[in-house]
């Protein structure tokens, strides 16, 4: 993981009310914190900054959130921030497909900001 990365969080989701409260969230709590509404730019943003965390929302336009973990397999592990899915897809098989393909955490919609801030910060701990 390259030093830039440490602590810092990209934030996946379409809806721009989301984005910006966790972003302004996790800046108060002192995250280095990147946005993208789509899948495309998170493998953008992904390639540029190296977080160190990432939270993603699985239905968006473009590529959502399942196409972006199907391409972080791609890279290698050492690369590959930690993920939070926050979705509104909440069914077992959801979750499932979810760690199958690397995610970390599952925080469902709608959801709280201070537990997904604690979702992230023992992630952050045990990275």
């Amino acid at each position: 993981m390259s030093e830039q990365g440490h602590g810092s969080v990209l934030v996946v989701d379409d809806e721009p009310q989301v984005a910006w409260v966790l972003r302004f969230s996790l800046e108060h709590e002192g995250y280095r914190t990147y946005t993208a509404s789509n899948g495309i730019e998170a493998l953008e943003e992904l390639q540029k900054h190296h977080p160190m965390l990432m939270v993603l929302d699985l239905m968006m336009p473009e590529m959502d959130g399942w196409g972006v973990l199907q391409e972080m397999i791609k890279l290698p592990v050492d690369e590959r921030p930690r993920v939070v899915i926050v979705s509104a897809l909440t069914g077992p098989d959801d979750k499932a497909k979810a760690t199958a393909l690397g995610a970390d955490a599952f925080v469902p919609k709608p959801f709280d900001v201070e537990e997904l801030i604690g979702v992230l910060g023992g992630l952050a701990e045990a990275s």
